[in-house]
């Protein structure tokens, strides 16, 4: 499918940058014919990376971001810049999705998942110890 995601990624990033330069110049049209790409890539992103917790919830931030600007872009462009409070509804979304990741997943979710990981490599080496002093002492024994 994607042979390097990297490189999409950049694509993405480039596309967003685009975006944004419309944004500024006022360019209309360009910036509402680059947003669709941009955002849809940015889902598409997201998509791919759903089976990791990371990367899932900060590409999702990412396409809440990528919302609020297009709102925000959408509102200076034809709405006497009156679309803020909606653009911002867009980045709290955003916020929420990466700080549940760094104040719940990671402290509690990873951390936990690490401990369980040594306490599992830890009884493998003390089964693994334990057999082979069993096998030393039948061997000594002969």
């Amino acid at each position: 499918m994607i042979k390097n995601m990297r490189r999409y990624e950049n694509l993405h990033i480039f596309l967003w940058l685009i975006k944004d330069t419309c944004w500024v110049l006022d360019a209309k049209l360009a910036g509402l014919l680059v947003a669709v790409p941009t955002i849809l890539i940015a889902f598409h992103i997201t998509w791919l990376h759903r089976h990791d917790v990371a990367e899932l919830l900060h590409n999702l931030a990412v396409c809440a971001w990528i919302c609020a600007n297009i709102t925000w872009m959408v509102g200076e462009f034809f709405y006497n810049d009156s679309t803020r409070s909606y653009a911002l509804i867009f980045f709290v979304i955003g916020l929420l999705f990466v700080s549940s990741y760094y104040f719940y997943y990671l402290p509690f979710v990873e951390s936990k998942k690490i401990k369980d990981e040594s306490e599992t490599n830890g009884e493998k080496r003390v089964s693994s110890l334990v057999g082979k002093m069993m096998v030393r002492n039948r061997s000594s024994k002969k």
